[in-house]
């Protein structure tokens, strides 16, 4: 297991700092090219040192195009990056940077449709090379969902079960299964965990969402974590249902015109920060549990700066475990005001 205090991290855009870019988001005529996009991420981790954070998803566009099935001019992109990957895994391991890929809901591995099939492992493959080629250990994950439930949720799941063994070993060794808020539970994950040996993500709120077994979260938590291996610090997702009313347009089917509606809050909506006492409760009920803590908030590295001093303020236990102390808090606070209330704002 990996020594050291917890760590804390968020994904893919820094809203601290807007002008940093997460990736080479031009379109395909202004050949855009993961060179670009590994410039912005050097960028993001001085960032991220300046902020004493330790993880960081990386966006999963970084190579534009470099799958396109009509766009061959892109696909050796990678290849063609090697140095420069070097070069930024070597960066991120003197940062002591946990880095990983999250791809689009577009990578589906239990679909029925051999060809999204194929598009997701080359996706996938692509991915997994990068953070070979960035020569990062094996805690640099690509996180994934089992998919779509397709009118039959078993075989669906067995589908993914089916699927593991095509796929090549950089995948294996990379990829990582999260349970999700509307279709495969917790119990789902360890069912196809126990099939094929592939990691867990446990993630809080989908748990809260989805538990149709009705697994106590200690035991489902516990046995997620068990399913990496003992010298990999394991990983699990937070963050806070969004609690606010909703407004939306709508169309007045009686008049005939739009109008502005209150909706109640969608409980699998994620809120722009992260509920300390919840979190808090969370880490409690975990305690002895080891794993660090992608928070998945809408606010991005902002939730993360104000978690901490909110932890140092009412769970010092909690906070040590994340290597905060006592002495840390004010300088902590100042950090958060600044990048909250930045000078000049009214």
């Amino acid at each position: 297991m990996a020594s050291g205090p917890l760590k804390l991290g968020f994904p893919v855009k820094v809203l601290g700092n807007p002008a940093l870019k997460s990736n080479d988001a031009r379109r395909a005529q202004s050949n855009p090219h993961l060179r670009v996009s590994l410039g912005y991420l050097a960028d993001i981790f001085d960032y991220l040192e300046r902020h004493d954070i330790r993880m960081y998803r990386m966006s999963s566009d970084i190579a534009p195009y470099a799958t396109h099935p009509d766009m061959p001019q892109f696909h050796s992109m990678v290849r063609d990056c090697a140095a420069e990957l070097a070069n930024l895994g070597s960066k991120a391991r003197d940062l002591g940077l946990r880095l990983s890929f999250h791809p689009s809901q577009f990578i589906v591995l239990n679909s029925p449709d051999p060809d999204l099939v194929r598009k997701s492992i080359w996706d996938l493959t692509s991915q997994a090379e990068m953070l070979d080629l960035m020569e990062l250990g094996p805690e640099a994950v690509l996180v994934v969902h089992v998919g779509g439930v397709y009118d039959d949720r078993l075989a669906a799941r067995q589908r993914w079960v089916d699927t593991w063994p095509t796929l090549p070993e950089p995948v294996r060794r990379r990829l990582v299964l999260e349970n999700d808020d509307l279709r495969f539970s917790c119990a789902d994950v360890l069912h196809i965990h126990g099939e094929t040996g592939v990691r867990l993500i446990f993630d809080h709120q989908h748990f809260w969402c989805f538990n149709p077994e009705g697994l106590g979260l200690r035991d489902a938590l516990a046995a997620m974590l068990a399913s990496w291996p003992g010298e990999v610090r394991p990983k699990v997702h937070f963050s806070s249902p969004r609690t606010e009313m909703r407004q939306l347009a709508r169309k007045n089917r009686r008049t005939g015109k739009a109008e502005t509606v209150n909706v109640a809050p969608v409980w699998t909506g994620h809120a722009d920060f992260v509920q300390p006492f919840e979190f808090i409760s969370f880490m409690r009920i975990a305690v002895g549990l080891d794993f660090d803590v992608m928070l998945e908030a809408k606010a991005k590295d902002l939730a993360l700066i104000k978690l901490r001093p909110d932890l140092l303020r009412y769970a010092p236990d909690v906070a040590a475990r994340f290597g905060l102390l006592a002495a840390d808090r004010e300088e902590l606070e100042d950090e958060e005001k600044a990048l909250m209330e930045p000078e000049g704002s009214s």
